[in-house]
């Protein structure tokens, strides 16, 4: 029998061990494969299975700014996960259980309209899901640190680590795919900036 990997067990382990104390039966929710593919938060142990900075490839986004500029405008968590691809803690995010009938989830960063409210669906993961993203909104990345093989997405506008995606999990969604999003790289809009012309959202330094 082959026995699992330290990172995936020291994984596991994290998981369970951060559950709520409220929530009892949040460990119930956990499926076998979204327990072995959480991903932990706290300083060192969450380092190991963030994605690496230096992994991020040198593309040109629509919007460039210093680090200097981002943390003027982002929380410490905010620029710890979009710029420093942190991971927040399961189960405490914002978006986490928010099922809002309609709207839009867009960049924290930017402002770019990601995933619309209908994509979104119940996973138990501890981490907003999304079977889908708006067209072009999202792009992908082979993220192989640490001796792992995952599908990193960021944000197409401005290069935001959002966070992975999974695919062949079994859920019930037209795609068979999760994209496991921190909250703190969300920002919730009641109003569908797609159809409203993307108003508010910054392109290459300016609002529009």
């Amino acid at each position: 029998m082959r026995l699992p990997s330290f990172p995936t067990i020291l994984r596991a382990f994290y998981t369970v061990r951060i559950l709520p104390a409220s929530s009892p039966n949040a460990l119930l929710s956990l499926n076998r494969s979204t327990l072995l593919k959480s991903m932990p938060s706290v300083p060192f142990i969450g380092s190991l299975f963030s994605s690496s900075p230096s992994s991020k490839k040198m593309e040109s986004f629509a919007v460039q700014k210093s680090d200097d500029e981002w943390q003027a405008i982002l929380s410490k968590d905010q620029f710890r996960v979009l710029r420093e691809k942190g991971t927040e803690a399961p189960f405490t995010g914002t978006y986490d259980k928010h099922m809002p009938a309609e709207g839009v989830y867009g960049c924290a960063g930017c402002g770019a309209p990601l995933y619309k409210a209908n994509h979104k669906f119940k996973s138990g993961c501890g981490w907003p899901a999304y079977f889908d993203n708006i067209p072009g909104a999202v792009t992908r990345h082979t993220d192989r640190t640490f001796g792992m093989s995952r599908t990193e997405i960021v944000c197409s506008n401005c290069g935001g680590h959002l966070g992975h995606v999974f695919k062949g999990e079994g859920y019930p969604t037209p795609t068979d795919e999760r994209h496991c999003v921190n909250s703190v790289s969300l920002k919730f809009q009641k109003d569908d900036p797609v159809v409203e012309g993307e108003k508010g959202v910054e392109k290459g330094g300016s609002k529009v």
